[in-house]
Formats: structure tokens, sequence, C-alpha cells
């Protein structure tokens, strides 16, 4: 099998975003977007999903973190279609539920083709840290739309937003691993009756 490893660089004037995947990693990750919170979530994607991620970002934070989160997820998800490839073999659906304490997350991903978002994640907070919760969403959208992925993300518990952001993004990198994964009953194929994904 070829190495499923991609380096994506985008710029715009607003954000300058060089990304690196290996999709068969262990777990490691360097990561600098100058978003503390956000670097911790990305850490976890990269640790439960054992891949190995690099994130370099330079974004016009003195505005906001908005274009800094939204062209990292576009970006990762630009890396991630470029790495997986024409998804022979992949397990292609990958689903799972991430407690922490109170806090309670299901994320279910499909490498379908068709790029959609569905979340529903009710922070109780609008703020973690320099972190506004609302660009979990936006986060998520930009790599949907460019991973060509469906993405349906759940916070079934929770009262700390800490919280409920870290299950969310841990329960992403865990339903990644699963859907990325190789099955050995169908190498080579494409697991569409369609032929095409």
């Amino acid at each position: 099998m070829q190495p499923r490893i991609a380096d994506v660089t985008r710029n715009t004037k607003e954000t300058q975003i060089c990304v690196h995947v290996n999709l068969d990693g262990s777990g490691e990750s360097r990561l600098a977007t100058g978003i503390g919170f956000f670097d911790h979530m990305l850490d976890q994607v990269a640790r439960h999903g054992l891949i190995d991620l690099e994130v370099d970002a330079k974004g016009d934070l003195h505005i906001d973190g908005h274009h800094t989160v939204e062209d990292v997820g576009i970006t990762l998800g630009m890396a991630v279609a470029q790495a997986v490839g024409d998804k022979k073999g992949v397990v292609r659906y990958g689903h799972a539920y991430v407690p922490l304490d109170e806090a309670l997350s299901r994320v279910v991903v499909d490498f379908s083709g068709r790029p959609g978002l569905h979340m529903d994640v009710p922070f109780k907070s609008g703020m973690v840290g320099g972190f506004d919760t609302q660009l979990t969403y936006e986060f998520f959208q930009g790599f949907a739309n460019h991973a060509l992925v469906t993405l349906h993300i759940d916070n079934l518990k929770g009262q700390n937003a800490h919280h409920q952001a870290e299950t969310v993004f841990k329960a992403f990198g865990r339903a990644l691993r699963m859907a990325l994964a190789i099955d050995p009953r169908a190498a080579g194929v494409i697991p569409s009756t369609k032929g095409t994904l």
C-alpha cells in the first residue's frame, strides 16, 4: 500500500496555512495556530485518530479567530482528501461515542464524496480560553466541504463547554480512525455499489 500522506498549503489575504497529514501515523502532532485551545483540540484529533498531523497557521487573529479556524478546517479537509486518494480498501464509515466526565458526544462520518455537516452541539459557554465555541461549526464545515465527507456531530450531554468541545474532537478523531482503516476483506475495492466515491 502506498503511503497515505499529503502536504497542502493554502494562502489567502486572511490566512497562510500549511498542513501535513499521515493517515497511517502514530498520533504525533506539531501544531501552531495561534489559538491555544484550538491546538489542544487538533491534538485530540491526531492522538485519537492515530493521524500524524502538522499545522502551521498564520491568520488575522487581531480581528478574531474565525478565518484561522475555518481555513484550518478547509486545508485539513483538502489534505485528508488528497491522502486518502481513491478510497480503495477503506472501511468508509466510522463512528464514536466519547465521554469526558459529564459530557458525552457522538460523531459519525461517511467518506461518501458528498459533503454535508449536521451538527447539534449546544455549548454552555461562548468562549473556552481564547477560542470562540461558535467556530467549532466553521471548522467542521470547512473540513466536510473539502474532505468530501458527510459528518453528523451531536453533543448528547454536557454542562462544561471545554468538556463538550473535547468530546466532540476526540470522537471525531476516533470516527476518522475507524473510517480510514484498511479493511483486509475488501483490499483494493471501493466501498460503494456505484464503484466510485
